[in-house]
C-alpha cells in the first residue's frame, strides 16, 4: 500500500459552502446555476445552506455545469499528500 498518497482536511468546509464558493468563482447566480443545470433554484438553496444532501446524481450535475470533478464538491477541504503513507 505504499503506492498511494495520503489525503488530509485542509480546511473546515461543508459541502454546500463548496458548492456555493465554487458557484460564485464561477460567476453565476444560483438562477443561472439552476438553469443551465435543471436543477431547482430551490434546492440548490437548501444544498448551499446545508439542509438537504448533495447526492451523487446532483453532485454529477452541478459539476459538469460548474467545470470542476464532483468530489470538489463532495469531499470539500481535502489534499493530496505528496509523500507516500506509510
Amino acid at each position: 500500500m505504499s503506492d498511494y498518497k495520503r489525503a488530509t482536511k485542509r480546511i473546515d468546509v461543508s459541502v454546500g459552502e463548496s458548492v456555493r464558493i465554487i458557484r460564485e468563482l464561477q460567476g453565476m447566480s444560483q438562477n443561472n446555476l439552476a438553469r443551465s443545470s435543471g436543477i431547482p433554484q430551490s434546492t440548490i438553496s437548501a444544498v448551499e445552506n446545508d439542509r438537504i444532501n448533495l447526492g451523487v446524481k446532483r453532485a454529477k450535475t452541478l459539476a459538469r455545469v460548474l467545470k470542476c470533478h464532483p468530489a470538489v464538491l463532495v469531499f470539500p477541504g481535502w489534499e493530496v499528500e505528496s509523500e507516500h503513507a506509510a
